[in-house]
């Protein structure tokens, strides 16, 4: 992918929905809910504090995340689907 996020920004895969429910009933695609976990694929040098100085991101790239639902802006890079969300839009890493 040769595409680099400016400043706090992160690049975003989704992790795929699950096919099935925990009691093992088959979900259809219209009633999928889009995940709220992913993996982070590029992630931007930081952003600037009022010094002017660099604060570099908590997250890098293979970073398994949480997410808002509504969170960043969705964008096809090389014909996949990928979200772009501030470093703030983030919940937490999943160990």
């Amino acid at each position: 992918m040769n595409f680099r996020p400016l400043h706090d920004r992160v690049v975003v895969r989704r992790l795929t929905a699950e096919e099935k429910s925990k009691g093992g009933i088959i979900i259809p695609d219209t009633a999928k809910e889009k995940p709220q976990e992913g993996e982070v694929v590029a992630v931007g040098p930081g952003a600037r504090d009022d010094a002017g100085k660099l604060v570099e991101l908590d997250v890098k790239a293979g970073d398994k995340i949480l997410f808002g639902k509504w969170s960043g802006t969705e964008v096809k890079i090389d014909g996949e689907e990928l979200l772009i969300m501030k470093e703030s839009d983030i919940m937490g890493v999943i160990a």
